[in-house]
């Protein structure tokens, strides 16, 4: 299922276009990364497919390979490169998604950089109440 408007309505669509500038990293057919204009950390990546799908759940199986690998390359180059110790890597699905075009973030970590884990309070479960949530999702993965 492709979500939202693709094309002017979609800031990474017009980027894919060449309508608008971006630090191009990486080309493929299917895939395009670039340089995050408002970096947590310099060299911080997207990934974004070319063609609009909103969501992971919505990227073709075709691409979900090719997407991956290319994810991994970045997560080494900017460790290669870029002098970084490894990476944080991550999708937003709709929920904290600036841009409603799929697109995964690879952004540089050395140790000391100051980001620490996760941005959100932890929860914790209750009694049975952990063991009830893996059931109903191995129930739907199955």
């Amino acid at each position: 299922m492709t979500s939202a408007t693709p094309g002017r309505d979609c800031v990474f669509c017009a980027i894919v276009a060449g309508e608008l500038a971006a630090d191009v990293v990486l080309e493929t057919e299917h895939l395009l990364a670039f340089l995050d204009q408002r970096p947590v950390f310099k060299g911080h990546v997207l990934l974004v497919p070319r063609e609009h799908h909103a969501t992971l759940p919505d990227l073709p199986a075709p691409l979900r390979d090719p997407f991956l690998a290319a994810a991994q390359d970045i997560a080494t180059a900017v460790v290669d490169v870029l002098g970084a110790q490894g990476s944080f890597v991550a999708i937003n699905n709709t929920v904290s998604q600036s841009v409603p075009h799929l697109h995964l973030h690879v952004v540089p970590r050395t140790k000391g950089d100051g980001l620490r884990g996760f941005f959100w309070p932890r929860q914790k479960y209750a009694d049975g109440e952990r063991a009830a949530y893996a059931e109903r999702l191995r129930a739907a993965l199955a």
